[in-house]
């Protein structure tokens, strides 16, 4: 089994965000980047899938040069083979289409991607890859097992979760469940030399448009000031609610 999971470089939640040119731009300084959350488990699984069933695990991500600590970061973890397209990831139909010809390219029969990344939490990428394709979809799959040219998935619904059946190819969006935050893995030190010496492939985009375009950004309002009621004061709550607030 060939196995290509999906990287996003994305920023860390602790990382303090601003904005540049009129709120425009993303302001990268002091910024520390990595891999998208629901990418990780992914590639956590995958690796599952490499130590028990023999599989060939590739990384790929589409990005500058500045995406490389990242993509390496995933090799040092175990993958085989990274592979970098060399763009801007301008919006989520843009990457998709990149994703789709290493796909085509690549004869992958499982194609892992988070279910969305944390910086614009678009949740479109692995939706769009698999229609581009013409694969199977899962998304929001919190759990994957391989027999073969067969699948069987669970996938979080609204109230529950759904286990089904399908074949490969397949594309998944992934998300914890596939594994848990405790199985995730740190790189050895043998890990990460052993990166250094395999394969990162840059290659050219495809031609490709993007129907979106950023225009301004915001940050979320400041928290205003809290009222505080007494415990025993009902009515007092109820009327600030009422007239204040307006929530009843």
């Amino acid at each position: 089994m060939k196995i290509l999971v999906c990287i996003s470089n994305v920023p860390d939640t602790t990382s303090k965000i601003n904005f540049t040119e009129g709120d425009t731009q993303f302001d990268t300084n002091g910024v520390q980047f990595v891999i998208n959350p629901n990418d990780e488990f992914g590639l956590t699984r995958a690796m599952w899938f490499k130590e028990k069933q023999q599989a060939v695990v590739h990384v790929a991500t589409v990005g500058g040069a500045q995406t490389e600590p990242t993509i390496r970061k995933a090799l040092a973890i175990g993958a085989d083979e990274a592979i970098r397209i060399n763009a801007e990831p301008k919006d989520g139909f843009f990457v998709a289409r990149q994703l789709a010809e290493v796909v085509k390219n690549g004869g992958y029969d499982l194609v892992i991607a988070g279910r969305e990344s944390i910086d614009y939490n678009g949740g479109m990428v692995p939706g769009i890859l698999a229609t581009l394709l013409d694969m199977n979809f899962v998304n929001t799959c919190i759990s994957l097992e391989v027999d073969g040219s067969s699948a069987k998935a669970t996938r979080e619904i609204d109230g529950g979760k759904e286990t089904i059946e399908t074949s490969l190819p397949l594309v998944i969006g992934g998300q914890k469940g596939l594994v848990e935050e405790s199985d995730l893995r740190i790189p050895n030190m043998r890990g990460i030399m052993m990166s250094r010496k395999k394969v990162l492939n840059v290659i050219d985009p495809v031609d490709a448009p993007s129907p979106t375009q950023d225009i301004k950004f915001e940050k979320p309002a400041a928290k205003g000031p809290v009222k505080l009621v007494d415990a025993g004061n009902i009515v007092e709550l109820i009327e600030l609610l009422h007239n204040e607030a307006k929530v009843i």
